[in-house]
């Protein structure tokens, strides 16, 4: 209601109540309040597995969103350094997801629902913070050796 009043738009806090309506679905079917943590556990292995699986296709998808939000494209892919630093980049943002599924998972596992929902806060944005200062880097890094190497081709 707030957000109609101040004429903002409803489309995150829409979002947010569906991800946490089904959150509360998936706890509600498996009869425990630490089913609610399943969704998040699980979206962080398929998030894992993507970004793993787009640097083995050599197309490292912190490359790929980088260059659509910032408008640079995929001009990067034909520059190798600047593909290895979007690949460490995407493998950086792999590990993230990945050490958030196995330290979640096995707090799921071991029945530990306080620790768990600490592992969640503790692992959430201060870990993608890192992820992005490390994409952070790369985009800058590439945006340098792109500039460099157009450089002279313009004269």
């Amino acid at each position: 209601m707030l957000r109609l009043v101040r004429r903002e738009p409803l489309q995150p806090a829409l979002s947010g109540l569906f991800g946490v309506a089904v959150a509360a679905f998936v706890a509600w079917k498996t009869g425990s309040a630490k089913g609610y943590f399943l969704l998040g556990i699980w979206s962080n292995l398929a998030l894992a597995a993507v970004f793993l699986l787009s640097v083995a296709v050599r197309r490292p998808l912190a490359g790929i969103v980088w260059g659509a939000l910032n408008g640079t494209g995929t001009a990067w892919l034909r520059d190798k350094p600047s593909r290895r630093a979007y690949d460490i980049a995407t493998l950086t943002l792999t590990a993230v997801f990945a050490a958030r599924f196995v330290v979640q998972q096995w707090l799921y596992d071991e029945d530990r629902t306080g620790w768990l929902a600490f592992a969640k806060l503790a692992m959430g944005y201060p870990l993608l913070a890192v992820g992005l200062l490390v994409v952070l880097w790369a985009g800058r890094s590439s945006a340098k050796r792109l500039k460099k190497a157009e450089g002279p081709a313009a004269r």
